[in-house]
């Protein structure tokens, strides 16, 4: 191997090396960590009169990833996801998506509220909001 293509994967090690320490050392401990905040907007009324629902969120102090368990009780930056439910339904979805927006399509007509929670790995809230809208959606015959 010629001495400039060593040199130059030498000097590509080092910066590989170096930049793993540097992202390292800006660790901030968990504790001094601000909470996570969560800013939800109401849904967007132009899909919204057709019957779809986006609903804006912001979530800040946290990142948005797709993991779990108690491992993530140590990462930093915090990590965590959002779960969602519908009309107090028994049932919710996490999600991972990092969209700023969630949405609800084929939702019926009338009254509804969706909970966002932001939550940890192991799924223990840090904070929530509820949004409550009509859904001009069609009517739903027994």
């Amino acid at each position: 191997m010629s001495l400039i293509i060593r040199t130059l994967a030498a000097g590509a090690a080092c910066t590989i090396v170096a930049t793993g320490a540097v992202a390292q050392s800006t660790v901030v401990p968990i504790d001094n960590e601000p909470t996570p905040r969560l800013t939800v907007e109401q849904p967007l009324p132009g899909p919204l009169a057709g019957g779809v629902v986006f609903i804006p969120y912001q979530v800040e102090n946290l990142r948005i990833l797709p993991v779990g368990g108690s491992a993530t009780r140590e990462v930093s930056p915090r990590v965590g996801h959002l779960h969602i439910t519908v009309d107090d339904l028994p049932w919710a979805w996490a999600d991972y998506g990092q969209s700023n927006t969630i949405i609800l399509v084929g939702m019926p007509r009338g009254q509804h509220k969706v909970l966002i929670e932001v939550v940890d790995g192991e799924g223990k809230v840090f904070t929530k909001q509820t949004v409550t809208f009509h859904s001009p959606g069609q009517e739903i015959k027994p």
